[in-house]
């Protein structure tokens, strides 16, 4: 009879045997399987984790002892442990959210979905239980070894050691991997730790020889094992790295093995102080097709056939990739030209990249503060980085972009994949930010393509930049069908459509071009006149749009970033210091966190539909009498049927 239809909540494994542990990682990883190759998810992290998960809620009492996983796209385990095992709408509106949610069960208390900032957030809760009179209950953070090359991890850390006087668990769930194989001597350190045959060897042979004894051998070696460790590590130096910081070190534990990891939790509990607990796992465990897969071991999956792991669906260009083809192009034409990634060398398209100039791309891990600094000093010394990065981490790395890159005036290329509305990764994860945080550093430059065309030239004019940060940004998913423009202005805007009278600018950035152009053909319809125009540089504003602007009767502007402090504000604002008074209405985003959902139904519910742009575009043009010019020379309001008024 299965087993994981009868956890309703963690507290149903504590009758289980072993045996039946093991038998509910067997299931979990078959439901893992076939649920998440219908809709899409984090498969490989989940499934390397399913030991882990279940013995971390064996031993503590989530959620009177919390668990924060760090970026949290390996709860899915956690999530079928706490009740919720309706996976069908995983990463869909109103379904389960592809990280840990709030609202959806007291055992999920971070959503950030940012790496390296789970010791934080449990040194901070530790800290309060303890000054609160809950100095009973554990906090346990959930640290995979890619997030350990993150400089926010360390600064934790140092922390962390500063007060041991609190029940802190630190779970380093490490497989040699984050989105790809970890980097850096952090990573050489620990694979180090990972191989090391004498020290196996040792544990084994110790843990075997208690094991024969019974129950007391096993608590005797429990009782010694701390002990042990430092005569262990004489071999291996795997406490090394955390004894001046004063921190406990348990491990490494074959991170597969329930029985040894419960035991390992157990003795980490009764210390009363911060412990590390290195748990050695195998991500895509399980599946061969994600161990056989090299790339990243099926970390994040599309729809896929349980079977064979092959995609189903489309397999259209998408946007990264067209970047990625235009870097290698621009890569063998100069060789100044460079490439920087976080630990995120494939997502973000630098792998052709980095297989045609393998000296050319430096991978940091994730640290996306050092990675523009580091920009800033190669700039300096005569090349030209082009950091990839996702447009939700550009802020993490703001306070670098103004003083080290734009302060020093340096020529680095920022390129923002996942731009945007990104659908079903959640509010973390849209990158709709980046416009309105971006456009306040000065002389920054910030390219929004409308089609694949426009990213290759974009990124030709970008990498000619050498005394200013430049900026492309683009959205998740297909690359949009190229639009040609009908005239380019002589400052680069393109006008893509010009109507027959100047009644309505749009001012269209990025791949909201498409739909500009439906909503002037909606307008023409209704005897109002529009032109549309691709800035292709949205900032600065350029002299075309303010001139084209000061001919129109109203300027409508589309983005796929938050209204506040976006490109229709810093048009507004420039018409403004330029005595045209032409009215603005800025479309874009809410200032709000977005839940997880598709793109068309964010967008809608954002307003952003041509049918409801073109409604309301005559709706104002009525409700304010702006006049609209007709072809006669008369101007008059027009009147709109009555199936469209609102």
């Amino acid at each position: 009879m299965p087993i994981l239809p009868g956890i309703n909540g963690p507290r149903d494994l504590d009758q289980l045997s072993t045996a039946e542990l093991n038998e509910l990682a067997d299931e979990i990883r078959r439901f893992l399987v076939e649920n998440v190759s219908r809709t899409g998810g984090h498969l490989g992290p989940n499934l390397g984790v399913v030991e882990l998960t279940i013995a971390l809620h064996r031993a503590f009492e989530s959620p009177d002892d919390p668990f924060v996983f760090d970026t949290g796209h390996q709860s899915y385990v956690h999530k079928l442990l706490t009740g919720r095992q309706d996976f069908s709408g995983l990463r869909v509106r109103g379904g389960l959210a592809g990280y840990p949610q709030r609202s959806e069960s007291p055992h999920d208390v971070v959503e950030s979905s940012h790496a390296s900032s789970s010791l934080s957030w449990a040194d901070g809760i530790s800290r309060a239980l303890a000054a609160t009179g809950r100095d009973d209950r554990h906090v346990v953070a959930v640290v995979g070894d890619g997030a350990l090359t993150g400089g926010m991890t360390w600064e934790a850390l140092n922390n962390i050691s500063d007060d041991n006087d609190r029940n802190l668990i630190i779970v380093v769930n490490d497989n040699g991997r984050s989105y790809a194989p970890t980097i850096g001597g952090m990573s050489r350190y620990l694979n180090r730790v990972r191989t090391a045959a004498t020290y196996k060897q040792l544990h084994h042979r110790s843990d075997r020889l208690f094991r024969a004894f019974g129950p007391l051998g096993r608590a005797l070696f429990r009782g010694v094992r701390g002990g042990t460790h430092g005569f262990l590590s004489r071999f291996t130096n795997n406490e090394a790295l955390y004894s001046n910081l004063d921190i406990k070190y348990l491990g490494p534990v074959d991170g597969h093995d329930i029985r040894a990891l419960i035991e390992t939790f157990e003795l980490a509990k009764s210390y009363g102080a911060p412990v590390i607990v290195h748990a050695i796992t195998e991500k895509g465990r399980g599946y061969q097709p994600a161990l056989d897969d090299k790339a990243d071991q099926f970390h994040a999956v599309n729809r896929i056939d349980p079977a064979t792991g092959e995609p189903l669906g489309s397999s259209s260009k998408g946007w990264t990739d067209v970047f990625s083809e235009s870097l290698v192009r621009v890569g063998e034409r100069d060789p100044r030209v460079i490439a920087i990634t976080a630990a995120m060398l494939r997502p973000t398209g630098l792998a052709p990249f980095a297989e045609r100039f393998p000296e050319r791309v430096y991978d940091v891990g994730i640290a996306e503060q050092h990675a523009v600094t580091s920009a800033a000093g190669l700039a300096y010394g005569g090349l030209h980085p082009v950091v990839a990065l996702y447009a939700t981490f550009m802020g993490r790395a703001f306070d670098q972009v103004l003083m080290d890159v734009a302060l020093h005036k340096a020529g680095v290329t920022f390129v923002l994949d996942r731009a945007g509305v990104t659908g079903p990764d959640g509010p973390s994860h849209h990158g709709m930010w980046d416009l309105a945080m971006l456009q306040i550093v000065p002389h920054i430059r910030i390219a929004a393509p409308r089609d694949g065309a426009r990213v290759a030239e974009a990124l030709d004019e970008a990498v000619a930049v050498d005394d200013a940060p430049t900026v492309i940004r683009f959205p998740k998913g297909a690359v949009s069908e190229d639009i040609e423009a009908v005239e380019r202005m002589a400052d680069g805007v393109d006008v893509l459509s010009r109507g027959e009278t100047e009644d309505v600018l749009i001012v269209s950035v990025g791949p909201f071009a498409a739909m500009a152009k439906d909503v002037a053909t909606r307008l023409r319809a209704q005897g109002i006149g529009a032109t549309v125009i691709d800035p292709r540089w949205a900032i600065p504003v350029q002299p075309s749009v303010v001139e084209l602007a000061a001919r129109h009767r109203l300027v409508i502007t589309m983005e796929d970033g938050i209204r506040v402090g976006g490109i229709g504000t810093r048009v507004r604002q420039v018409l403004r210091e330029a005595g045209i008074d032409t009215a603005v209405d800025e479309l874009g985003l809410p200032d709000e966190f977005i839940d997880h959902a598709s793109r068309d139904q964010i967008l809608a519910d954002a307003g952003l539909t041509a049918s409801k742009i073109a409604q309301d575009i005559v709706a104002q043009v009525l409700g304010t009498r702006i006049p609209v010019a007709r072809q006669t020379g008369e101007t008059e309001a027009v009147d709109i049927p009555l199936h469209e008024r609102r």
